[in-house]
């Protein structure tokens, strides 16, 4: 099936401003060899760029071969294994790690490459130094550039996984809020239809009771019956919209708000069943809604909730402060010290997880300001409620914060507690993929699939790093004894022109031996070995210049029972 893909047009403007550098390397390249060929040394390996560049995309192991090929026809050339497409072949290696995510079958095609390198030094009877460079340059510009493409690569995916997870994360941080708000917003509903409707049935109690006085007009007895039907026609739906507005069945959200409870029997079961909580009241209790008063109940019941879970044992003190227009309510429990109870309390369950911004929701809906967090003295939940609920203006749902448990300083990801207990995972909150994936995480807890994937990407990385760190060394460890050694046995042959003239045929050895190297060169080529010699004479090689990588002429002394018979310089070019 013909691959129907296209290339944007970014991508095209990189393949073309890679192309234009490797192209500028090999015409440097052509120009610095002098006498190349300028079909086999430029224009050829242009085009096999032209073809590489754009495959590395979709066939990046192609790619590579291609380039490979290039640096293989350097190796067939007779004056320097060295060219310019090291480079390119460097480059490519480098996408082929960054695009490929695998490791098995680029390994294969680098492994490959390897292979026709050093089996085209051993077709061609290569010298050692075009060895050497099969051997350490080549198999550098394949790996290692492959090893920091893998590492880019990882560092990318990595970075990608972060901020998918973090955007995940904060989508169902809102979704929480949201669903708390709702709920909140239903309960209110719940609480309304239970003080509105008992008001409206009350009244349409009162219509049917003057319907039987034996003063009223059968006009007027009419119009009591239409206002007593009218009046249950509005609690029936009242009754209905609750109904829709609740949710499905199964979940009481009404729990824990008796509808004739108030905050005085509140405080005082809780003192009846043992904690330590004392309260006050200041100023004239003011007629309240009834809205308000289930605000004033909610916002103590759900600090109680919180202090007696999160810090038990500790004292709390409540406080209602009635004002000419508003009343404030301010629940204060102490912090522990440090030697304190290290147990978690067993308390009401209401809104877990989610309680403080199901209040914060109740709170501003009634017109009114809460503020929550640690304070001078322990942690503080301070409500402010209007003697009359009112519409607070919204302009958009606030991004949720961070909820904090009373005695615990505000923190992200679970702070601990002032009791020195963990704070346990929220059931009623998106799990934190980020903090599950951390090393550090509470043995048995279960690992959402992001968190797992979050750590997947981060091993993969931090292997990358590791092996694009240690091949090198190892690499070096391998490579730089046997180059230091040829490096050495090359520079110690070299018997300098000068030196070389002052030679003189039938000379004893011993009076030559200040002019000449250390030792003789122990890789003369065949046709320098096969050349004729005196009879009976022994011939030594050495090396007429220090170049490592260009193949330099070679001087031939021959000896014969210590004595210099004849000297001659072997060409470098090959017969």
């Amino acid at each position: 099936m013909l691959n129907t893909r296209t290339t944007s047009p970014r991508s095209a403007r990189g393949d073309a401003a890679l192309w234009t550098v490797l192209a500028a390397a090999t015409g440097y390249g052509f120009w610095d060899a002098g006498s190349a060929s300028l079909t086999l040394d430029l224009v050829l390996p242009l085009a096999v760029l032209a073809v590489a560049v754009p495959w590395s995309r979709r066939r990046p192991g192609a790619a590579v071969v291609l380039v490979n090929g290039l640096c293989v026809m350097g190796l067939a050339d007779a004056s320097t294994p060295g060219n310019a497409h090291v480079l390119s072949l460097a480059a490519l290696s480098c996408l082929l790690g960054a695009r490929v995510a695998e490791a098995r079958r680029p390994l294969l095609v680098l492994a490959g490459c390897a292979a026709v390198d050093l089996a085209t030094c051993a077709v061609l009877r290569a010298q050692p130094v075009w060895w050497f460079y099969a051997l350490t340059v080549l198999p550098a510009a394949l790996l290692l550039p492959w090893l920091a493409g893998r590492h880019w690569r990882g560092r990318r995916q990595l970075v990608r996984e972060g901020w998918r997870l973090a955007r995940g994360l904060e989508e169902r941080q809102h979704l929480v809020a949201e669903r708390a708000r709702l709920t909140e917003r239903a309960e209110i509903a719940a609480d309304m239809h239970d003080s509105l409707g008992h008001a409206l049935s009350l009244v349409a109690l009162r219509a049917g009771a003057l319907e039987l006085s034996p003063d009223l007009t059968d006009r007027d007895r009419a119009d009591l019956a239409d206002l007593r039907g009218t009046i249950a026609d509005a609690v029936e739906q009242v009754r209905e919209t609750v109904a829709v507005l609740q949710d499905p069945p199964g979940r009481d959200t009404g729990a824990g708000l008796p509808v004739n409870d108030t905050v005085e029997d509140l405080l005082s079961r809780a003192a009846a069943s043992g904690v330590p909580v004392r309260w006050e009241r200041c100023g004239a209790s003011p007629p309240l809604s009834c809205l308000v008063e289930r605000g004033m109940y909610r916002v103590v019941q759900e600090a109680l909730t919180n202090a007696t879970k999160h810090a038990p044992d500790c004292s709390i003190s409540v406080r209602i402060t009635h004002e000419p227009d508003r009343t404030r309510v301010s629940v204060v429990n102490t912090v522990p010290s440090a030697g304190g109870p290290a147990h978690a309390g067993a308390g009401p369950a209401s809104g877990v997880g989610r309680g403080l911004i199901g209040l914060q929701e109740r709170v501003t809906v009634l017109g009114g300001s809460l503020r929550t967090g640690p304070g001078s003295g322990g942690f503080h939940v301070t409500a402010v409620l209007p003697h009359r609920a009112t519409t607070a203006a919204r302009t958009g749902t606030p991004a949720p914060g961070p909820v904090t448990a009373p005695g615990r300083p505000a923190g992200i990801h679970g702070a601990a507690s002032p009791t020195g207990t963990a704070r346990r995972p929220d059931p009623g909150m998106a799990p934190d993929p980020i903090r599950a994936g951390d090393p550090d995480t509470a043995p048995g807890e279960v690992l959402p699939e992001s968190a797992e994937r979050l750590a997947s990407v981060r091993s993969d990385a931090r292997r990358r790093s590791a092996l694009a760190f240690v091949a090198p060394v190892v690499a070096a460890v391998f490579f730089v004894p046997s180059a230091v050694y040829l490096a050495w046995q090359l520079t110690t042959s070299v018997l300098p022109p000068s030196r070389y003239d002052e030679l003189t045929p039938g000379v004893p050895r011993t009076e030559l031996a200040l002019l000449l190297p250390a030792r003789a060169y122990p890789y003369p080529p065949d046709h320098a070995r096969s050349a004729p010699r005196p009879p009976g004479a022994r011939c030594e090689f050495y090396r007429s210049g220090r170049d490592l990588l260009d193949e330099v002429d070679l001087y031939r002394l021959c000896w014969s029972g210590g004595t210099l018979l004849t000297k001659d310089t072997v060409p470098a070019g090959r017969p």
